[in-house]
């Protein structure tokens, strides 16, 4: 028997993204987040919600682009860090031993170390409530060789993301693989009338 829980943000699991962006002087800022997601596959787009006191909220209306620099679990410590300290005041990148890349495409900043990345150019500000959600088209993906698969795309395996439990307010790494998506299901279709 279930049961209920209230209205809360138990959806399980939720990513763990390094927002990048530039400050008021043009200083590289990241912060954590992990209110985040697909929301578009044409165009390719994300989603990341933000509240109003945090310092990349406004850097990202100002400059109109931020990107997203997935860490993989041997840079927890650092992911961690950089959802707790203000970039206000905190040189994040430099207290993290962080390496600062300036995006090609977009007017927003991404880590070096970490191996996967998402160029976002902002499409939209949602105001929710507590946050705003802000849409951004993906510019370009950027991937270190050694986490690629054969046909040239990230796996999950060599990416090693984490993520994070709300309810728990916890990081898990993730596992191994189950089976391939929309096909393991079509075992049922024989069941279709």
């Amino acid at each position: 028997m279930k049961k209920s829980l209230g209205a809360n943000t138990f959806a399980m699991p939720s990513p763990v993204w390094v927002v990048g962006s530039y400050g008021e002087s043009g200083e590289p800022n990241i912060m954590t987040a992990s209110w985040g997601g697909i929301c578009c596959s044409a165009p390719p787009c994300v989603t990341v919600s933000l509240q109003k006191p945090r310092a990349t909220y406004q850097n990202i209306l100002k400059h109109q682009a931020f990107t997203i620099s997935i860490p993989s679990s041997i840079h927890l410590v650092e992911a961690d860090f950089v959802g707790i300290a203000s970039g206000k005041n905190t040189d994040k990148f430099s207290i993290a031993k962080l390496t600062v890349v300036k995006s090609d495409l977009v007017d927003a900043p991404y880590v070096q170390e970490f191996p996967l990345i998402l160029e976002c150019k902002l499409l939209q500000a949602i105001e929710l409530g507590m946050h705003t959600q802000f849409i951004g088209e993906i510019v370009d993906v950027k991937a270190e060789e050694h986490v690629l698969d054969e046909t040239g795309v990230p796996t999950l395996e060599k990416v090693n993301p984490f993520i994070f439990s709300a309810p728990e307010r916890m990081y898990y790494r993730i596992g191994h693989p189950l089976e391939k998506s929309h096909s393991v299901g079509l075992k049922l279709r024989k069941n279709l009338r």
